[in-house]
């Protein structure tokens, strides 16, 4: 008989601040600073991050970026296959519920991939009970930069394209992200493969939006 180690991560319920700012997205771009960088928690299971990721928040929507480095390969990316490209994959859930194991109307999954310029789109949720409205045109943005040894991409998720979204009334939203690439790996926030997080909305963080 084999035993099967759970994941560390799998043994936490996780909380982040995601700090407030304003404008959250300017048509030249700026780079968050530090100080909105979330931390890698994939740390506690002894591995080493090569994804740096950062969330800022208004009452406009969420603004992400994400630096990898370490590449010697190029970047793989089908417009055809997000869910399996190299990129940025985001899952929200703007009801931060953690007691159930299937997504609500509420709950979001987002890609934003490093080509041509940078490509987003929103993508189904595996057994969902129910979609979230569909994300209007241009909701999604999306800045990408390449690097000798990585690349930078930026994005944001307006309100608009979040379901739910008041931080008034709801001021965390339920949170994991995936760094996919191809060379290098998964990069998680919360649990990774084989915990189906994709999908498990009790798997996800919480982020908790602080001005």
């Amino acid at each position: 008989m084999t035993d099967t180690l759970l994941p560390t991560r799998f043994l936490f319920r996780f909380s982040t601040a995601c700090r407030y700012r304003d404008p959250l997205w300017t048509a030249r771009g700026e780079l968050l600073d530090e100080s909105f960088r979330l931390p890698n928690f994939s740390q506690l299971e002894g591995k080493t991050p090569w994804a740096d990721v950062r969330a800022a928040w208004s009452e406009s929507g969420l603004a992400l970026s994400v630096r990898v480095s370490g590449k010697q390969q190029t970047v793989w990316c089908r417009a055809g296959r997000p869910e399996d490209s190299d990129g940025l994959q985001v899952w929200i859930d703007t009801r931060d519920v953690h007691n159930v194991h299937r997504a609500s109307r509420f709950c979001h999954r987002f890609a934003f991939l490093p080509e041509k310029g940078g490509l987003a789109d929103a993508l189904p949720i595996n057994r969902a009970k129910e979609p979230p409205q569909p994300a209007p045109k241009d909701s999604l943005q999306v800045r990408y930069k390449a690097a000798a040894d990585g690349y930078l991409l930026e994005a944001l998720i307006a309100a608009e394209a979040l379901t739910g979204f008041d931080p008034d009334e709801h001021p965390s939203l339920g949170f994991t992200y995936a760094v996919l690439d191809r060379e290098l790996g998964e990069q998680t926030l919360t649990v990774g493969r084989p915990m189906p997080y994709q999908e498990d909305p009790s798997l996800w963080a919480t982020l908790e939006l602080k001005r």
